[in-house]
């Protein structure tokens, strides 16, 4: 198989672009909270599964609003 054989659509191209910038948007702050919070368990969770935003959007959620172990209030990201 080589590049020649390989026959995407542009859609298809937008598509994943589109994809992996969604991902690695809600990965980042998924990971940058989890360092944060010394979250060891969620940030390697957050870093090896790939799910489209799905798990970072729910550990975000999950987080939001609840004081991490220094006592100080992380209202927003």
């Amino acid at each position: 198989m080589n590049l020649q054989d390989i026959n995407l659509e542009t859609w298809q191209v937008v598509l994943f672009i589109v994809a992996a910038i969604w991902e690695l948007t809600w990965k980042g702050f998924a990971l940058w909270r989890a360092a944060k919070r010394d979250h060891s368990v969620w940030f390697f969770l957050l870093l090896v599964l790939n799910t489209v935003g799905v798990l970072p959007i729910i550990y975000l959620l999950a987080t939001n609003g609840r004081r991490d172990d220094h006592g100080e209030s992380s209202q927003g990201i």
